[in-house]
């Protein structure tokens, strides 16, 4: 299949909605289809939020907002070596983007500089959060924080981030099988869509 049929944002949209996601191979860049069992959520009212992670939040000056550079944002996530996020996989989700399915979240610090952030897509109220960076200490925490906190407000249900990572556990991250899972995702498809990216800065304390 041609590479603009692989990631079509019709086709990862479809994608999503049966619970796939696709990643290229790591030898071959040949575009990949995953549903895995267990599958990893976050509960969103489960978020762990330590005291040192409030204490960095207060501390650190950080600043937060929502689609104000996502392509940004893919690039800082696609800055380590190795990396799935190939040249193909960010101009999809940049299109995506484009379309209203794709969300980003940034953080800066005092001078300005982006220092973390996190993306991913959005339909119904589910959240498929792809990957996060972070350029200082607590930054892609305090983004999933931001994340969790703005999916509550707009009432939104549930919050899947692939594969579990101690990082994720460290947060709140669940494995859940994938039959509760695509039971979980059908019924937050019948939803409206709900996410709606804040303007300006967004405040989690």
């Amino acid at each position: 299949m041609p590479f603009q049929d692989m990631l079509s944002p019709e086709l990862i949209i479809a994608a999503y909605r049966g619970g796939y996601f696709p990643m290229p191979d790591p030898d071959t860049g040949e575009i990949l289809w995953y549903n895995p069992d267990p599958r990893t959520i976050i509960p969103l009212d489960q978020f762990h939020i330590s005291k040192s992670l409030r204490r960095s939040a207060r501390q650190s000056g950080f600043k937060i907002t929502f689609d104000l550079e996502f392509f940004n944002v893919v690039e800082g996530c696609a800055d380590r070596n190795p990396t799935w996020i190939s040249a193909e996989i960010k101009n999809a989700y940049t299109r995506l983007f484009e379309l209203g399915f794709g969300h980003s979240v940034e953080i800066w610090n005092e001078t300005g500089d982006l220092v973390g952030g996190l993306y991913g897509l959005t339909q119904g109220a589910v959240f498929n959060a792809e990957s996060m960076f972070s350029r200082a200490p607590d930054a892609s925490k305090i983004a999933l924080w931001a994340l969790t906190k703005l999916m509550q407000e707009c009432g939104m249900a549930l919050l899947e981030v692939q594969f579990m990572t101690p990082h994720l556990k460290s947060l709140g991250a669940l494995e859940i099988p994938k039959t509760q899972y695509l039971s979980s995702l059908a019924a937050a498809l019948r939803s409206e869509p709900l996410f709606h990216a804040p303007q300006g800065l967004y405040n989690i304390l």
